[in-house]
């Protein structure tokens, strides 16, 4: 008795993922867990907003997958477990309720694959595009957090993954014609879209960061300008060569048919990738560990005893510029 529409909705969709005893069913306001003992708490919160970070006709259950994962892949950075999150979703009025169900699918799916469950939220209207925020928290012993700051001179600077679909795959999903200049099969094109759609955060490397990273962060403002943030946060600058920063098969083809792509490919961002600073002695146990992990990490560097900005090196040695760094929403 005394059920509202909103309390329907919550029952209906967001109800049933309430898994964790410390939600108590969603019977209360708050829900209460406890990190493990000897423990600290991450916390990270990160959103998305239709027709900025995802185009309003884009799959529901991929768009609420890569709300949390965008969030999953700091936490990965910083060397956590995750351990829960928080959900708000504001939905235009008339919005479609089989959208919602399709979105909490999605949602509850990738919340038991991360072992990360829903903790509760809110649910509001809005007259504006659907806008989603999560805040991820998770967990790591006291004291252990990778931060930015931390990297020294003669650190080699690995990355996680493959750099530059996510840029290059917005692109293609805005002109499908594009995709013939850069002389892509059909297969390549998708990977492109669906790497830009659906985020993969590198959760399964988070110990290997934790145990031997002195610095690290995702990227998802684009690699050289995120690079620059931890190098700031250091106070030290890195000399990277850009023809080993990895690419895929499909961004490696589109950066043979337009060498301008270069920079999108560095700087485009939404790779959710890990970059981080390896010290001389830890790099084989690093490898190691990320290969243990099934997680693909590549050298591209070094950090440099500077204050200047990282330089991004072509084949010749020469530094390349680049018309902004990385994305900003301002």
């Amino acid at each position: 008795m005394g059920d509202s529409p909103e309390d329907r909705l919550i029952a209906r969709h967001f109800k049933p993922l309430a898994k964790h005893p410390g939600t108590f069913g969603f019977s209360d306001d708050c829900s209460a867990i406890a990190p493990p003992a000897g423990h600290d708490l991450v916390l990270k919160t990160d959103g998305l907003i239709a027709g900025v970070h995802f185009f309003p006709d884009d799959p529901a259950d991929g768009v609420a997958r890569k709300a949390l994962r965008v969030n999953l892949s700091d936490l990965a950075a910083k060397g956590a477990t995750p351990l829960g999150f928080l959900l708000a979703i504001a939905l235009p009025k008339g919005f479609d309720e089989n959208w919602l169900a399709d979105f909490a699918r999605g949602l509850g799916e990738d919340a038991d694959a991360y072992q990360c469950p829903l903790l509760g939220g809110d649910t509001d209207s809005t007259p504006g595009p659907t806008s989603i925020s999560i805040a991820a928290f998770g967990g790591l012993p006291t004291g252990t957090m990778v931060k930015r700051s931390g990297a020294k001179a003669g650190d080699h600077v690995f990355v996680s993954g493959t750099f530059g679909d996510a840029a290059l795959g917005l692109r293609v999903r805005r002109d499908r014609a594009i995709a013939r200049n850069w002389k892509l099969d059909a297969a390549m094109s998708d990977h492109l879209v669906a790497r830009y759609r659906l985020p993969q955060p590198r959760n399964a490397l988070a110990e290997a960061v934790r145990a031997h990273a002195r610095a690290a962060m995702d990227v998802s403002d684009g690699l050289a300008g995120d690079l620059a943030k931890l190098c700031g946060a250091s106070r030290v600058s890195a000399d990277i060569e850009v023809a080993r920063v990895p690419l895929s098969p499909a961004a490696a083809q589109a950066l043979a048919a337009d060498p301008a792509l270069v920079e999108p490919i560095l700087t485009g961002g939404e790779d959710y990738e890990i970059a981080c600073a390896i010290p001389p002695g830890a790099v084989n146990q690093f490898r190691a560990a990320a290969n243990s992990a099934g997680v693909p990490v590549t050298d591209i560097g070094r950090i440099a005893a500077s204050d200047a900005s990282p330089r991004f090196l072509d084949e010749a040695g020469r530094a390349l510029t680049f018309t902004r760094p990385g994305y900003s929403h301002f």
